[in-house]
């Protein structure tokens, strides 16, 4: 069987927001900064993080690779005509 195909969503009903995770992101790194959370806490918030930068990487991954297949066909991504 061939593997799944990873694709940038947070679960099989919600759309992968990029913007949202990297916002949700943010607060969560300032919330471990702020040094006042137990450590059973800190790891738990530090697995959620890996999990947030994973999602934003396959979106990443997918971006360029839309980018790169217009790019192919002739299609300039900024072209201001």
């Amino acid at each position: 069987m061939a593997p799944r195909k990873k694709t940038a969503v947070k679960n099989e009903n919600t759309p992968f927001n990029f913007e949202k995770t990297l916002n949700e992101l943010e607060q969560l790194v300032s919330l471990m900064e702020g040094g006042e959370l137990p450590l059973e806490e800190s790891l738990k918030k530090f697995e959620q993080g890996i999990q947030l930068i994973r999602g934003c990487q396959v979106a990443l991954t997918e971006a360029e690779q839309k980018v790169e297949i217009l790019t192919q066909q002739g299609l300039k991504p900024f072209d201001a005509a």
